[in-house]
This record gives structure tokens, C-alpha cells and sequence, in this order.
């Protein structure tokens, strides 16, 4: 995967916002050596991304192992034929994803 200008801000931005550069190479799906690139500025931009666009704070693999929970809990109501509470695990999912853990 190459790396973006924006993915590059974006990076520069988490660094910033003290998240640990492990988390920060996860979420690009990238090794630390390509952040550290970015963070020398070797992808054409020594900005950083605005805090209110950048991915919630945290390593995205248990953010993602708890988000699947919430929706397997959704499909189990749906399935059930209920949408309310469907509707309530997803919300609830989606607001989870977003903590900055």
C-alpha cells in the first residue's frame, strides 16, 4: 500500500495527538519504518490532519473485535425481528468505535 498525502496528515496528526506509533501503523495496515517516513516528512507534507478528522484513538484490532460483538449482537435482534433493539446495538457499536481508548 502506498501511502497518501492525506493518509500522511493523518498520521502526522495521530503522532501528535500522543497516540502510540504502533496503533498509528495498524490502522494504515503499514510497518512503523513507513511512519516514521511520514513523520519525516517523506511523503510531501509535514502537516498534520485536524484533530476532529482523525480515527478514533487506540489499537483498531480489539476496536474492531468489539464492534463485530455489537453487530452479532444486531443480527441475532434482527433475526429475532426485532429492530428497535437491532438499532440500539449498532448505535451503540458506532459510539464505542469513537471512544478514544
Amino acid at each position: 500500500m502506498t501511502l497518501t498525502v492525506n493518509d500522511a496528515k493523518t498520521i502526522i496528526g495521530m503522532a501528535a495527538r500522543g497516540d502510540k506509533l504502533q496503533d498509528v501503523a495498524a490502522w494504515f495496515g503499514e510497518n512503523p519504518a513507513r511512519i516514521d517516513e511520514a513523520l519525516k516528512g517523506e511523503y510531501g507534507t509535514n502537516e498534520a490532519a485536524l484533530n476532529d478528522t482523525l480515527p478514533p484513538k487506540g489499537a483498531p484490532g480489539l476496536k474492531g473485535r468489539r464492534l463485530v460483538a455489537f453487530v452479532e449482537k444486531a443480527l441475532a435482534a434482527l433475526e429475532a425481528g426485532n429492530l428497535k433493539a437491532a438499532t440500539e446495538a449498532l448505535q451503540a457499536g458506532v459510539k464505542r468505535w469513537y471512544l478514544h481508548e
